[in-house]
């Protein structure tokens, strides 16, 4: 029986959403004929090496997710351990949290983003780095943590008055107005297109972690040749960044003025998706057939190391 060790918790803002991920994985993964143990990560890097060691696992299942859990950290610690993980490496890792530089990346490919700027935070506070409306997001943090859209209507300036904890760089980018989608990618292969209608304003952090606020339409009601680019999209971004195992992306669409393919534009990647009972890459499995067990199998089955 093979011995997987679920890593979660960690000491990033998603902290909470990782706990959940972790024990819905750590069940999942003993409802699959897995020996499971789970560990509750902390910035303590000798007492998870002691704890990993001590329980001997063949494989972690990363379930950490932000910084330090999806961001190279802990995938260099796990390399150097020489055991195999899920998930994205050390470098695709890394490269998919820095958002400016995974879309300069996806750039060079041919790939759609948004135009944006990185700015010093006291940039930002002297007045608008782009048209209104745009957005300000943390460079890197991941589950839209920080993300604000400041609209025309709007008389604060971007974090006017709140704690900014996420770092002195900020980006801005223009924002795309029309519908939100997004596309697991398993392997190599693009999973299907989901489409997110929240209740109010925008896939948020509170949208993706609360029941109710958010209706997933999968798979999304979309003209075929758009969700076509849109899946091949994802993969090609998967792929640009060295990425195994299970990522996802997310996209605006723009289609105010009718269907126009050149209107998709891929917002960021994902290399730890969610696992919780509300998350998309699960609800996306489960609409190809693959149950939840079977998921995380699969992840166990498929997981590497750069060592």
């Amino acid at each position: 029986m093979k011995r997987v060790s679920v890593l979660m918790g960690g000491p990033s803002a998603e902290r909470e959403v990782s706990l959940n991920s972790g024990a819905n994985c750590a069940a999942a993964l003993k409802e699959a004929g897995y020996k499971v143990a789970t560990i509750d990560v902390t910035r303590d890097v000798p007492a998870l090496i002691k704890a990993i060691k001590a329980q001997k696992p063949d494989v972690i299942f990363n379930a950490l997710h932000g910084r330090w859990g999806e961001d190279g950290n802990i995938q260099g610690i796990l390399n150097f351990i020489g055991i195999p993980y899920t998930h994205s490496g050390l470098m695709a890792s890394a490269i998919a949290m820095d958002k400016p530089m995974a879309k300069r990346l996806f750039a060079d490919v041919g790939l759609r983003c948004p135009k944006g700027v990185l700015l010093h935070k006291s940039q930002v506070l002297k007045g608008d780095p782009l048209p209104r409306p745009y957005v300000v997001k943390p460079a890197n943090e991941g589950s839209s943590v920080g993300v604000q859209i400041i609209k025309q209507s709007d008389n604060a300036r971007p974090f006017d008055g709140i704690e900014w904890p996420y770092g002195e760089y900020v980006l801005a980018e223009e924002f795309i107005q029309g519908r939100e989608f997004t596309v697991g990618v398993m392997g190599d292969r693009a999973m299907t297109v989901t489409e997110l209608k929240p209740d109010t304003g925008f896939y948020d952090y509170a949208h993706k972690y609360t029941s109710g606020l958010t209706v997933h339409l999968c798979p999304a009601p979309l003209r075929e040749d758009i969700a076509a680019e849109a899946m091949r999209t994802a993969l090609v971004a998967h792929q640009t960044l060295g990425c195994r195992g299970v990522t996802r992306c997310d996209f605006r669409y723009d289609d105010s003025n009718g269907d126009d393919i050149n209107k998709l534009y891929l917002l960021e990647i994902n290399t730890q998706p969610g696992m919780t009972a509300l998350s998309l890459v699960p609800e996306q499995a489960k609409h190809l057939g693959i149950s939840y067990p079977e998921l995380v199998s699969w992840m166990v089955e498929h997981a590497a190391c750069d060592a």
